[in-house]
């Protein structure tokens, strides 16, 4: 039991990572239906670009606990808006002029994209490991049982917290706000939305920023969380991301969370109880076994051809 617990704390926080990637997959697509194969890579520049700042700030002033602090924040703003620029960068090289061909032709933009970023990384900073010294290495212990005590570290507290407000301000600016209804509008008819006023390119590209910034987050958050990146940590993260929007239903956000969480809980909770090395089979073997159900993913809307 006390086993259970641990992981399902463990798997709620790797859920909160997946899921705020996986958000950027699914704004893309329900707006532009398009994949968008590079933001794993853009979540890898940004945790490169918060592990800079971090280390900049604490040889400057130190490894003290405000000083700690600052330095994370400091890194998580700075990330957010260069990973931003980058965004909107990409979709102006490399998406825009494609939206109205055929859809392998953005679909391969957005893998040489990946692929340039992944290599233009490695030239960059390198093929080794770059780690940051050990962060918030306090634990909050909750009970202890047969000797295990199950305990939430403060890393797990504040990637959980962020996650939580990000997406209660995200769902708000969605729902409640001018460009909100303009991405809603966007999502149903991009040709009526302009009719009707709507800049459709100037949306579509801010829906491109606020992904790679929800991506910064969540990559500044894997930094901290486990002490280390490197150049090829774009793909794994940024596939499973993809896997969780695909499990919740690509175009729904609650759907994208829940993909995020329901990852996140099925690697830790197959780590625990039978081999790490099937981690990843088990997470895509679920994912196939709900598709063949449900193709349309756990929230998800059916496809409605427009005539």
């Amino acid at each position: 039991m006390e086993v259970l617990v641990q992981q399902l704390i463990n798997g709620v926080t790797l859920g909160a990572v997946y899921g705020l990637i996986a958000i950027g997959y699914t704004m893309v697509f329900g707006i532009i239906g398009m994949v968008n194969f590079a933001h794993g890579d853009v979540f890898m520049i940004s945790a490169f670009i918060a592990l800079i700042v971090f280390l900049a700030v604490t040889a400057l002033a130190g490894l003290s606990g405000g000083v700690v602090f600052l330095a994370l924040l400091a890194a998580l703003i700075v990330s957010m808006v260069i990973t931003s620029l980058y965004a909107w960068t990409i979709e102006r090289i490399a998406y825009r002029k494609l939206r109205g061909s055929f859809r392998l032709a953005p679909l391969i933009s957005a893998i040489g994209m990946s692929i340039l970023l992944m290599n233009y990384v490695q030239v960059a900073q390198g093929s080794r490991n770059k780690p940051i010294p050990p962060v918030m290495r306090d634990t909050i212990p909750l009970f202890e049982q047969n000797g295990f005590v199950v305990a939430v570290s403060y890393k797990q507290v504040l990637i959980i917290a962020v996650t939580a407000l990000l997406l209660g301000l995200f769902w708000y600016v969605v729902q409640k706000t001018p460009l909100g209804r303009a991405q809603r509008a966007c999502e149903q008819d991009q040709k009526m939305a302009a009719l009707l006023g709507i800049n459709v390119d100037r949306t579509i590209s801010i829906t491109f920023v606020i992904g790679a910034a929800l991506a910064a987050v969540a990559g500044t958050m894997f930094l901290t969380y486990y002490g280390v990146v490197v150049f090829s940590d774009g793909f794994v993260p940024g596939v499973k991301a993809f896997t969780a929007a695909v499990l919740g239903g690509i175009g729904s956000l609650p759907g994208a969370v829940l993909g995020g969480l329901l990852i996140g809980l099925i690697e830790t909770l197959w780590s625990a109880y039978f081999s790490i090395d099937y981690k990843d089979v088990a997470a895509f073997s679920i994912l196939a076994v709900v598709l063949v159900f449900m193709p349309q993913g756990l929230l998800g809307k059916p496809e409605v051809e427009k005539v």
